[in-house]
Parts: C-alpha cells; structure tokens; sequence
C-alpha cells in the first residue's frame, strides 16, 4: 500500500511512542498504580489501550475488574498516584528520529501539531523544549483540551480546527492501535510506526494507510513524499 503525500499540508503527531520512548515508563508507572489500588493491568494491556486518556483507562479498568466505574475523586487519586510514579523514574528519551522526521516535515512547508491522549504535565511541558523551533502549545491537543480522548475521533478532529485544514489535506503519524483507529475515524490517512511489542497485525487491524518500523525508517522515507506501506 502506498500513500501520496503531496496534498497533506499539515502532519498531526501523537507523542508517547512517537515522540518519545516513553512507553516503558508509562507500562510501570500504570501496572504499579493499579497494584497499589488493588487492581491488576498487565504490560500488554497498557499498550493495547495506549492513546487513552488517563480517565478512560481507569474507568474502563475498574468497571472490568470492580464491576463498576470508578468515581471522579477515584480517577483523580489514581491518575495522581501515577503521575508521581511516573516522575520519580529517569527521564525518558527522544525517540530515534523523532528530530530528524520533524526537520524534513518543516522543510517540506508542512504544519506541525502533537496530538496525544497524555495528561503528564511533565511530559508536555518537555516538549515544547525539546521540540523548540518545530512545536508552539497552541499546535499542541492534549488530555486537557477535549472530553472525550482516543478511540474517539474528537483529539484529531480538534487537531484539524487547530491546524485550519481538512481530514483529506492531512496525515496521522500513530503508534497506538487505538491512537490510529481515532485518526481513521476522524477521516485522516494514518502512518502507523510500530515502537513497541505489538505484532504488525495488531496496528493493521485498525487500517492505517502504511506501516514502517521504527520512526527513523520513516525519517529517512520521508523526503520522497512517498510513504511505503509494509
């Protein structure tokens, strides 16, 4: 599959998995606070549901395990106690060309936006620093800026108001699963990377229009205004 790159005007960048190698933390900080909240989500699982706003995942978490969703003041204690698990470890890294996609999408004339299910402070206002010079906070769509978070297609539907560009004049760039079924479902062709320990096929059930394997590969495709599909 291929995708023609030549009418996107504006990329659309989820964060966590694209941006950053983030996730690890992420899968310790979440299977540490659900243990301590007698509650249990295994690894996998926090990659399956990765692109979710933080209270999505616990609602969705308790109503499985607890028989019920959790309460407001609930969501607030946990999604607090992960917040700090996820500060106390190392500082996460760039991902591999993350930098490097960024510049050629820059040069390309493209708009640059960060659309991400992430509500860690820490982690957005990081961005805006290392990103500097290709990121501004008000091309930034976060899990403070809409109701409902991914799957739903509303954080790229915002995204596309913020950008002043149509679906079809745009383009995803998602590592998540569920990122990429929100990006389709907004009407936007979606360049899934796989970054993580799901198979290819996990990514390719939810139809984004190519696939590469890490965001350097699609780094170094970029300039062709081809996208390669695997």
């Amino acid at each position: 599959m291929s995708l023609d790159l030549s009418e996107k005007n504006a990329v659309l960048f989820d964060m966590d998995g694209v941006l950053y190698d983030s996730m690890p933390h992420h899968v310790a900080a979440w299977t540490r606070t659900f243990a301590d909240f007698g509650m249990h989500m295994e690894p996998c699982d926090v990659y399956m549901n990765e692109g979710c706003t933080g209270s999505y995942t616990i609602s969705k978490v308790s109503l499985e395990q607890r028989g019920r969703e959790a309460t407001a003041q609930e969501i607030e204690d946990i999604y607090a106690h992960k917040a700090e698990i996820f500060r106390t470890l190392p500082e996460v890294e760039i991902m591999k060309g993350a930098l490097e996609l960024m510049a050629g999408v820059r040069e390309s004339g493209r708009k640059i936006l960060i659309v991400t299910g992430s509500g860690q402070k820490n982690l957005i206002s990081r961005v805006l620093r290392d990103f500097d010079g290709f990121i501004v906070r008000e091309h930034m769509v976060t899990a403070f800026d809409v109701k409902r978070g991914k799957p739903f297609p509303d954080p790229y539907l915002k995204g596309l108001e913020l950008a002043g560009v149509s679906a079809s004049h745009a383009v995803v760039v998602e590592n998540a699963p569920l990122g990429i079924r929100a990006g389709v479902a907004a009407g936007i062709d979606v360049i899934a990377v796989n970054t993580g320990p799901l198979p290819d096929s996990v990514l390719l059930d939810e139809k984004p229009a190519a696939l590469f394997h890490s965001v350097g590969e699609l780094a170094d495709y970029w300039k062709s205004e081809t996208v390669q599909g695997r």
